[in-house]
This record gives C-alpha cells, sequence and structure tokens, in this order.
C-alpha cells in the first residue's frame, strides 16, 4: 500500500469546526428549552436526564448519557445559547467534499444514518458498524484512505443490551423513522422467531440492522435479543462484538449539514476486522467479505501508524489477544493471511507500540510467521 496522503490543516480544522457545531445543533435540537437536566446516581454512577413538562405534574424523562463525558457536561452548562448554523455547516461538507476529497456516503446511507440520529440513536449510546462507520475514519484520522469512498447496500447499527435496558428513553417506532426516509421500508420477520424484528428492508434492497454482543452462553446465538431502546427492535447477538463497540469515539459523517455519531475506536475497527475475517474463512465465507474485513484492517494499521498512534493499537491487540485462545487464533490465522509486507507492517507498528508503552512486544511475536515458516 502506498503511503497515505495526509489532509490540508485547513481542512483538519474545518473537520473540526463541523464536527463542533454538528454536535452543538444535534444537542439543542433534542431538548426543549422550557425542560431542564438532573444528574441521577445509577450504580454508583451519575448521568444525565432531561425532564421536559407534559402538561400539569406530567414529566417526561429523557436518556442524555453520562456525567463524567465533558462535552456532555458542557453542553449541559451552555444549553439555553446553542443555537443552530445549517447554512455554515451544509457549506463546509460541500467544501470538504468537493476540495479535501473526502468520503461522502450514498444518499440512502446519509438519509438513514441522519434519521437515526434526529430520533435519537447516538444519544442513547448506538454505534455505527460497518463499511459506512470505516467512511467516517478519513476525517478523524485527517488521512485520505483509500477505498473509504466504497458504497454499501446496507447499513449496521450496535448497542450494548445492558444499556438499551438501563437508560428508560426509547426512539420512536422503528418502522415509522425509516419510512420517514422511505415508505417502502418493512420489517423482516427474524428466521428464528417471527415476532421479533433485527432488520428492515426497502423496495431497492436496501437493508437496515441492529446487532448487540453476546457475551453469554451459546445458547443465544442466532437468536433476537428484545432491545428496550430501540423502538420496537430487536437485535442479533454477536460474538466479538463487545469489544468493537467498547468505548465508541465521536466522528462526523459528511451527509447534508454533517451527522455526529457514533463510531468504533480505529485501532478496535482494524484488530476486530481481523477477527472476523478469520470466523468468516473457518465458516467457508472466504470470499469477498473476508477480503474487504481484512483489507479494511490493513488500512487503519497503516494509517493509525502514519499518524504516530502505534500505542492505541498495541492496547488494543494485547486487549484481544488476551481475551482466549479463540480470539488469538483468530489474529494468526488472520495474519496468515497477509502477504509479507503487510505482516511486517502490522509487526512493526505493534513492536513500536509496546515499546512505547513501556511493555515487551515479545509475547505476540511469535504470532508472526518467518519465511522460513511458510
Amino acid at each position: 500500500m502506498a503511503s497515505m496522503e495526509p489532509i490540508d490543516l485547513t481542512y483538519r480544522t474545518m473537520v473540526s469546526e463541523l464536527a463542533q457545531r454538528s454536535l452543538d445543533d444535534a444537542f439543542a435540537s433534542d431538548f426543549s428549552i422550557v425542560g431542564r437536566f438532573v444528574a441521577v446516581p445509577v450504580k454508583g454512577r451519575r448521568f444525565w436526564y432531561f425532564d421536559e413538562p407534559q402538561g400539569g405534574p406530567v414529566q417526561k424523562r429523557r436518556y442524555v448519557g453520562p456525567a463524567d463525558d465533558p462535552e456532555i457536561a458542557s453542553r449541559v452548562e451552555t444549553f439555553k445559547h446553542l443555537k443552530s448554523d445549517a447554512r455554515a455547516r451544509r457549506k463546509l461538507v460541500s467544501t470538504l467534499v468537493r476540495e479535501a476529497y473526502l468520503p461522502q456516503p450514498d444518499q440512502m446511507t446519509g438519509a438513514i444514518v441522519q434519521a437515526l440520529a434526529d430520533a435519537g440513536l447516538f444519544r442513547l449510546r448506538g454505534v455505527l458498524v460497518g463499511t459506512t462507520a470505516f467512511q467516517c475514519y478519513s476525517a478523524l484520522l485527517g488521512l485520505r484512505l483509500p477505498e473509504a469512498a466504497m458504497q454499501t447496500g446496507d447499513t449496521d447499527f450496535a448497542q450494548f443490551h445492558s444499556i438499551s435496558a438501563a437508560i428508560d428513553d426509547s426512539l420512536p417506532p422503528m418502522l415509522e423513522v425509516l419510512r420517514t426516509v422511505d415508505v417502502t421500508f418493512r420489517e423482516v420477520p427474524h428466521q428464528m422467531d417471527g415476532r421479533s424484528t433485527t432488520a428492515y428492508v426497502a423496495r431497492s434492497g436496501f437493508k437496515v440492522e441492529f446487532l448487540t454482543p453476546n457475551t453469554g452462553s451459546d445458547d443465544h446465538e442466532g437468536k433476537p435479543a428484545a432491545m428496550p431502546a430501540l423502538g420496537g427492535a430487536s437485535a442479533v447477538p454477536l460474538r466479538f462484538l463487545d469489544f468493537l463497540i467498547l468505548e465508541p469515539v465521536r466522528a462526523i459523517l459528511l451527509h447534508r449539514f454533517g451527522v455526529p455519531l457514533l463510531v468504533p475506536a480505529p485501532e478496535r475497527y482494524a484488530v476486530h476486522k481481523m477477527i472476523v475475517a478469520a470466523r468468516r474463512r473457518a465458516a467457508g465465507d472466504a470470499t469477498a467479505k473476508s477480503h474487504k474485513d481484512l483489507r479494511q484492517a490493513a488500512i487503519l494499521f497503516e494509517a493509525m501508524a502514519e499518524v504516530r498512534r502505534h500505542a492505541d493499537l498495541a492496547i488494543a491487540w494485547s486487549e484481544a489477544w488476551s481475551r482466549g485462545t479463540a480470539w488469538s487464533d483468530a489474529l494468526r490465522q488472520s495474519l496468515m493471511a497477509y502477504d509479507a509486507r503487510t505482516r511486517d507492517l502490522i509487526r512493526d507498528t505493534l513492536a513500536s507500540g509496546f515499546e512505547a508503552l513501556g511493555e515487551p512486544f515479545g509475547p505476540y511475536a511469535s504470532a508472526f510467521p518467518t519465511l522460513a515458516s511458510l
């Protein structure tokens, strides 16, 4: 892979400004000016909720986020002073796409993510995953990533079941939200439980699916999980997903006025893709999807090396490796699927990361086969 071209500082500054303005506007739009924020203790932590009068003594309480999130805390303090600036944000998006050549989602994908953002999905700690999330990493890392502009015919979102069950808030009915974008969306009854819906599809074939980590018994694998916060939608429980969506990061999707959202941390995305690629091959799906997984992982390893984030990758690698043989074996198998140059890139990046952390790389070195062993 050729060295990646950095985005000019002027455009990186625009990205930061757009992200800030979009988040400000989304926050202001979410809550009525007549309501008030309250901090509620839950299991030893404090969380912001918003109480909105409904007439008389009745109030509607909505989840906002952790009280220890500095960005949320700042917006709570300045809530009444936030103003929308849609025209300026639209111009920033246009400039970043036309002049900085940053990737922009297709119209359908962008509209779906926007509709779910407006409905409150990311406020309720939902996370955008998959190729659409990958598109956000160019702006996030300040590099033009190859293949970031690839289009997709579906969009996936994930949420921890524990969060969905605990926050005492919910999106509007999911089908209604999706039909604000395309009236042909319909529910797809789950194969194992026709009473549950984890996916929705439009007449064009565009698919929206909801996922949740499976950290329990294998009996849960494939069975839909009820998600109280997702407007009636259930989610497909998946292994390894908890690693991917733990501690997501804020990003911006370059659609219309800019859509503020949550995506997996890029280092977790890279390591997770290597694990998923190996699992696909083990299940007999070793073609296009597995190749795409490996390609995206390699691109992110190179990108994060370019921006000197070796240590972040080392931490993610170490965490995944320590979770058991299924995880470490999957990483080994994906390393074997790469060419020598890509394996060397990953090895050198991780070695630099562990050195920066003051930790030995030795325990992981055996995963990288020598030419003699191939």
